[in-house]
């Protein structure tokens, strides 16, 4: 039983050299053993950025804190597009299912949505899982510690909340965004 308290967290590499022009991807993989995908990824030299929640879970005997992936099934990965030795080595991980695409093409996931989510990891700013969504108007916090975020804004109970979304695996997140300066992209 999920007792709604969560921290984030992430487990993050960097093993690739600066000057390699390469792309975030999501990689769909088995339930439950993002951690251990991603440290096998890592293991292989693959750069990996998989974060984490902290929950405090209850059973009937105790109250324990897990660490779960933010993204059920998901761990993002960075590749040189034309590299597919690279590519091919992700997927015959143990437990990786497949790199999310389209039409056979990898979906590269912009730098910005994943410097959004380190910013909610780091920061370990409240928030709330929210339905993906497309339409909206995207905008850019103007200050704070969320200085740079870029999300779509939205009024939810005369509130307002900034959703930060991953495209490629159609998930998001919701951010109370009160208080911080917002401007239109």
């Amino acid at each position: 039983m999920n007792t709604g308290e969560q921290t984030l967290q992430s487990a993050d590499t960097d093993l690739m050299t600066e000057h390699e022009p390469a792309n975030w991807y999501a990689v769909q993989t088995r339930a439950r053993n993002e951690k251990a995908i991603s440290e096998s990824l890592r293991e292989q030299g693959v750069t990996t950025f998989l974060p984490l929640i902290t929950e405090v879970r209850r059973w009937s005997d105790r109250k324990k804190k897990v660490e779960l992936p933010l993204f059920s099934c998901y761990v993002f990965v960075k590749l040189v597009p034309g590299n597919s030795e690279e590519r091919m080595r992700v997927c015959r991980t143990n437990g990786v299912f497949r790199i999310v695409s389209m039409r056979g093409e990898a979906i590269p996931i912009p730098d910005e949505q994943i410097e959004a989510l380190r910013a909610l990891v780091t920061q370990q700013v409240p928030w709330v899982e929210h339905p993906y969504l497309k339409i909206g108007q995207r905008v850019r916090i103007r200050g704070g510690s969320l200085e740079g975020v870029e999300g779509v804004l939205m009024s939810r109970n005369g509130d307002r909340t900034l959703i930060i979304s991953v495209d490629a695996i159609q998930r998001s997140l919701a951010v109370r965004v009160e208080g911080y300066e917002v401007e239109a992209l």
